[in-house]
């Protein structure tokens, strides 16, 4: 089975959806790889390393959409609105593709990529179970993102995060608060406890107190109590007006407490929950730090622009999208192998395997034969179901 992997074309996407390291896996696998030529060029794998493998280098994108019987992407339309819709008429019939898709994020999307007649799997969708660690990209992409805010807060505050005792007197750490102790919540929470700063995080979900407390962080609560705080796959539910507005109220002062807030609060196909007023930054000291991790899907803050610093009053409100990105040999390696682990999974012995009793497979299958196939998307979007074949 030939996988195919173009260059990635969303606008500062620097990743490449196989690395080098994984060849030989892929190999032993029974697959074999063709790659755009400088697809790997931005994450520090230049084709040599690739052909060296056993890789395939293709002189265009087009050839290798026509030669590959599954195609590996880390955004494809769906998670690329700038230009990923140019991929659609390369899809043909039959052929697979895998990668981010943003399934939830709207019906008319997951309908063109159904029209392709391609067989895709959105790693989105991955359920959360012990077999399928290895294959969730979402999580070890989060976990970079959480590593990269803390870096980026840190780059920006005009304070260091350590205590720092020296003959001119002792310097008090820095006060970081994390907001949505999820993946990246908790990573970030392990980042700025190692660069020496005080960490704390708050998150709606009770049960994640442990979790915080394991990495090192101090666990923030609340007198207010969600109802229903997760879904069945652990992620945080949407909560009503009543709910947030308390819950700004009360972390209005514990907000104003810190030196940084990192805010990680996402919830699968809504906008993401306001956290921070424009009235929170202003209780903040100047010189204050705020790194949204929700800004590409609407931000966490009201002052939040994607892609945009933004100062207000003193106090540096970052957007920067696509955070993965910017450490990109690291996050093609892990990439690759979560895509890896789960084409060896699906594709026993180079070969398709689409067992709908395998959990993995069924979550994952978003569309096939023209159609979206996927149960939980299309309860989603209140859909009828696929018609027998």
């Amino acid at each position: 089975m030939l996988i195919g992997v173009p260059k990635e074309i969303f606008p500062g996407e620097r990743r490449v959806a196989i690395a080098p390291v994984v060849l030989p896996a892929l190999a032993k696998a029974g697959f074999e790889v063709i790659l755009e030529t400088g697809a790997g060029v931005a994450a520090a794998c230049p084709d040599e390393e690739f052909r060296a493998k056993g890789a395939r280098i293709a002189s265009t994108r087009a050839e290798v959409f026509k030669t590959a019987d599954l195609i590996a992407q880390v955004l494809c339309y769906g998670s690329n609105m700038e230009n990923g819709r140019d991929d659609l008429p390369l899809l043909r019939k039959g052929q697979f593709l895998v990668g981010f898709m943003r399934p939830l994020d709207g019906a008319k999307t997951v309908q063109e990529i159904a029209a392709t007649g391609a067989v895709s799997f959105a790693l989105e969708l991955m359920p959360r179970i012990t077999r399928a660690q290895s294959m969730d990209a979402l999580s070890s992409m989060a976990t970079l993102c959480g590593y990269q805010a803390v870096i980026r807060a840190a780059y920006t505050l005009p304070r260091i995060f350590p205590m720092l005792t020296t003959a001119a007197g002792t310097v008090t750490p820095a006060r970081v608060l994390i907001i949505g102790a999820g993946v990246a919540g908790l990573q970030a929470i392990a980042t700025a406890r190692r660069l020496g700063a005080v960490a704390s995080a708050y998150d709606l979900r009770p049960d994640v107190k442990e979790q915080v407390l394991s990495v090192g962080g101090r666990f923030v609560e609340l007198p207010i109590e969600a109802s229903n705080a997760q879904d069945e796959r652990g992620y945080a539910r949407a909560q009503d007006k009543a709910f947030y507005d308390r819950q700004r109220e009360l972390l209005g002062k514990v907000v104003a407490e810190h030196d940084v807030v990192i805010t990680a609060a996402v919830v699968p196909g809504r906008k993401p929950p306001l956290l921070l007023t424009r009235e929170m930054v202003h209780g903040m000291e100047p010189g204050s730090v705020i790194v949204d991790l929700a800004a590409e899907r609407g931000g966490n803050c009201e002052l939040t622009r994607a892609n945009e610093i933004v100062a207000e009053n003193g106090v540096s409100v970052i957007g920067t999208i696509n955070l993965a990105s910017s450490v990109p040999y690291h996050a093609s390696q892990l990439y690759a192998r979560n895509i890896t682990n789960f084409v060896t999974h699906v594709f026993k012995g180079g070969k398709p395997d689409l067992n709908p009793e395998d959990e993995i497979t069924r979550e994952t299958l978003l569309t096939q034969n023209g159609e979206v196939v996927n149960k939980r998307v299309r309860e989603f979007f209140a859909q009828s179901a696929p018609s027998a074949s």
